[in-house]
């Protein structure tokens, strides 16, 4: 994983890149962007949802799981080759599936009410945006506390602090000598 974070950081960019590429050239659904709605002047409706993601709305989850997954690798390039443990890598691991069971729900909640027509609902929302509204912002809260917590053990640790204050000292020294 040491040298090669990059690379993959790269080669899911290309990805996410190549799917949208997929979702700007696929067919357009009549409505797909909506239209004037009848009575209301000014207010767009939309046409068939199902038929609008019959194609693209597996591209969007793949997006959406290549973009969880390069904010992990992101804030893994984010810390010191060093400190880049096991530990570290698996706490990781099992804060992006978190992250994805949440961007599972969000879409199979969506694609439940687009095939039934009908919908659950949780706290005021409906199950599918009730994920995005609450689950989104809770999926990131183990990125938070690894930071939070995990600051000082893989961020700026206690030996990267003394050497920090060896270089100031000595830069201090050097500008006192001229």
């Amino acid at each position: 994983m040491r040298s090669k974070l990059i690379y993959i950081i790269f080669v899911v960019g290309v990805l996410m890149a190549a799917i949208l590429i997929t979702i700007i050239v696929a067919e357009n659904v009549p409505n797909s962007g909506g239209a004037a709605h009848p009575e209301i002047a000014g207010l767009q409706i939309g046409g068939d949802g199902a038929a609008r993601m019959e194609y693209i709305g597996t591209l969007g989850l793949a997006f959406h799981c290549l973009l969880l997954v390069q904010i992990i690798l992101l804030s893994l390039l984010g810390v010191s080759e060093r400190y880049r443990s096991n530990g570290l890598i698996a706490y990781m691991g099992g804060t992006l599936v978190f992250m994805l069971l949440v961007a599972w729900q969000m879409y199979s909640g969506h694609q439940q009410f687009l095939e039934t027509d009908e919908t659950g609902y949780f706290l005021g929302f409906p199950t599918a945006t009730a994920w995005a509204t609450y689950g989104t912002w809770i999926g990131a809260i183990p990125l938070i506390l690894i930071y939070s917590i995990g600051f000082r053990k893989y961020i700026y640790t206690p030996e990267d602090e003394k050497k920090y204050n060896e270089l100031l000292a000595e830069k201090t020294e050097l500008m006192e000598q001229q």
